[in-house]
Parts: structure tokens; sequence; C-alpha cells
């Protein structure tokens, strides 16, 4: 049985064959770092968000009840008739439903508007990952 193995031959054949690059360590570590900062920013914004809701719900609830209060002196004080004080309690509901309404949609806008930043800062680092790997793909 005669030896065909040429080593030269066998040393073309190798590095002629295209394998594929192996991945860029730093920049996948640098990847995860950016990852890392955009989830944190992101909870930051979002703890900061939650915060400012419960510190407005506080001043709405502390004003409500100075208002109530008040309205309730103000319709134990006045002596006029039946009709008048519930004329006088009618305008009070309205009043306190009214901003009721107000208070729950200024509420509500601000969860939005920390929601909205939080969920920018992700969706805006997906994008750069996903450059990212499109780039490393290229490579």
């Amino acid at each position: 049985m005669a030896n065909n193995f040429n080593p030269e031959e066998m040393m073309r054949a190798f590095t002629s064959m295209k394998m594929p690059g192996l991945p860029d360590f730093q920049a996948f570590a640098d990847a995860q770092k950016r990852n890392l900062e955009a989830l944190t920013t992101a909870n930051k914004l979002a703890m900061e968000g939650a915060q400012a809701v419960g510190r407005r719900n506080m001043e709405i609830i502390q004003q409500v009840m100075s208002e109530m209060t008040q309205a309730m002196q103000s319709l134990s004080v006045t002596e006029s008739s039946p009709n008048a004080k519930a004329a006088q309690q009618a305008e009070l509901m309205r009043t306190a439903y009214e901003r009721a309404v107000a208070n729950m949609q200024e509420i509500a806008e601000l969860i939005q508007k920390s929601n909205g930043e939080a969920v920018s800062v992700l969706n805006r680092r997906f994008a750069e990952a996903l450059e990212e790997v499109k780039d490393l793909v290229k490579s």
C-alpha cells in the first residue's frame, strides 16, 4: 500500500478553507456592559417615576383632606335653608369629582411618562445591540 500523504497538499487545503471567525470577546463584553448600563438606567428612571407618583399622590391626599375639612366646617357653620345646603353640597361634590378626575389624569400621565422614558432607553439599546450583532456577523 503506497503512502499518498503529502503534507504540503494538506497545508494548502487547510489554508484555503474558510473558517468562521472567532467572536471578538472584548466586543461581546463591551456590549454586555452597555446592556447592563441601559437596564440600570431604565430601572433608575422607573424607580424615580414611581417615587414621583407616590409623592404626588401624597400631596393630592393631603390637599383633598384639607379641602374636605374646610368644606365640612363651612357646611356646619352656615345656617341656611335645607335647599341651600343641598345645593352647596351638590356643588362641593361636583368640584370634588372634577378634581378627582383631574388628579387621576395627572397621576396616569406621570406613570405613562416614567414608563415611556424607561422603555425608550431599552428600545434604543436594543436597536444598538442589533447593529452590533450585524457588525459582528459581517466581520
